[in-house]
């Protein structure tokens, strides 16, 4: 059962990743630390990417993982001789795989950042960002996936969320103690039209 907006609650970003000197706001959140390179495989082969795109890992190339651990340094190539660039300090933040070496992986970031993550220092959770263009705004988090639902609560961008499962229009999502649905476009963490069982 859903909130009334008189009672609704807002959840703000509140844990902050350092990218490249920038500073991107991510939600806090608590992941359970089982989620292996295994788990980047099982959730890689739902993504929607043809036999082409298969990078030398046996995955699609691009695809979105999460960090695994609260520090995770990024570096300028693919290895640890390589500079690092900046430092993740959010686990669970959501980056995009756009390239493999060994066993290093390329990452994309929410503001466009790139940089190499060694591979297990990903997980396979998949894990969304609010609107983290639209900074200073809100969606709501509502009880079904249609506009005519619910609030349970409203979302600030830049807010850290657990992907459950989506449909290709709407994702069900986790913040904190909430759960409900928020459409599809508002997240950064998956592709228009994926659909994540």
């Amino acid at each position: 059962m859903g909130f009334s907006r008189s009672h609704t609650t807002l959840i703000t970003a509140v844990a902050v990743v350092a990218v490249a000197g920038l500073a991107a706001a991510a939600g806090l959140w608590v992941f359970q630390d089982s989620a292996t390179a295994g788990n980047e495989a099982k959730a890689a082969a739902k993504t929607q990417a043809s036999p082409n795109n298969l990078g030398p890992s046996g995955l699609p190339i691009p695809r979105f993982v999460s960090l695994k651990r609260d520090k995770v340094n990024v570096r300028r190539g693919p290895s640890t001789s390589h500079k690092v660039a900046w430092v993740f300090t959010s686990k669970g933040y959501p980056v995009e795989i756009i390239a493999e070496s060994d066993h290093w992986r390329r990452v994309r970031d929410s503001e466009g950042e790139e940089g190499w993550v060694y591979h297990s220092l990903l997980s396979g959770w998949r894990t969304g960002v609010v609107s983290p263009w639209r900074q200073g705004s809100q969606i709501e988090l509502l009880t079904d996936p249609t506009v005519n639902a619910s609030t349970v609560a409203k979302l600030e961008s830049g807010v850290l969320s657990r992907i459950e499962r989506c449909t290709g229009q709407w994702c069900n999502i986790q913040v904190n103690d909430y759960s409900g649905w928020v459409k599809q476009d508002a997240l950064w963490g998956v592709y228009p039209g994926e659909q994540i069982e």
